[in-house]
């Protein structure tokens, strides 16, 4: 018997589940995230891209998450480079809700970036660069990024000592991670680092945002 398909959520549904991480969507960013669900799922069940099943839990923990950062940083028009972006989160959820920012998305599964092409096409995004390789194998100081994001932190001595050269002297680092990598990243020497801000209907996940040492400095929002 054929997997039946979810049920599509309502422009209510997306606006209810975005407002705690202080996100309204307008009708185009609804439409956009509804077309970015289905994919998923429709993706998910032939390649590993979430746990998360149902479309009102992955609006919440991959677009809500990702997109609370837009309103703890000065995204338009940044170059924002996501490490480890998996489905795309945050840095396609990040760039869907900030349109005029250009982003590289860093994935070394090829086929997750199979996914990511597809729904770049779909959307139709510009200024939307996959990269289908480690971190490691990229040459920083090619990069120039005014943001690097990661939810999928791992070595993240090795991110760390990567990003001091991939940045712009203006740049930082904004990381999801849960309490206990919170509080070893913080005291990464070399860095100066934001208090972790806890992101909405979560007990142990946090933001964290910081710059190297040298750059300038973080200012509170």
């Amino acid at each position: 018997m054929p997997t039946a398909e979810p049920i599509e959520l309502t422009d209510r549904q997306i606006c209810d589940a975005l407002t705690p991480y202080s996100v309204s969507p307008s009708d185009d960013l609804i439409s956009k995230i509804r077309e970015y669900i289905r994919l998923l799922i429709r993706w998910n069940r032939s390649i590993s891209l979430t746990s998360i099943k149902e479309p009102i839990e992955i609006l919440g923990r991959h677009f809500g998450e990702s997109m609370f950062a837009s309103h703890l940083l000065a995204v338009e028009n940044c170059r924002l480079v996501d490490i480890g972006t998996g489905a795309g989160f945050p840095g396609l959820a990040l760039k869907i809700n900030n349109p005029g920012i250009q982003v590289i998305l860093v994935e070394s599964n090829r086929k997750k970036c199979a996914f990511l092409s597809e729904v770049v096409r779909e959307l139709d995004l510009a200024d939307v660069e996959i990269r289908a390789e480690r971190f490691e194998q990229m040459r920083p100081s090619a990069m120039d990024a005014t943001i690097i994001t990661s939810r999928a932190v791992g070595e993240f001595k090795k991110l760390l000592r990567w990003s001091r050269s991939a940045l712009t002297c203006s740049g930082h680092v904004v990381l999801w991670v849960g309490s206990d990598d919170s509080a070893r990243i913080a005291s990464s020497p070399g860095w100066t680092w934001m208090p972790p801000i806890r992101i909405p209907d979560s007990q142990r996940r946090f933001v964290l945002m910081g710059r190297a040492l040298g750059n300038l400095p973080l200012k509170a929002t």
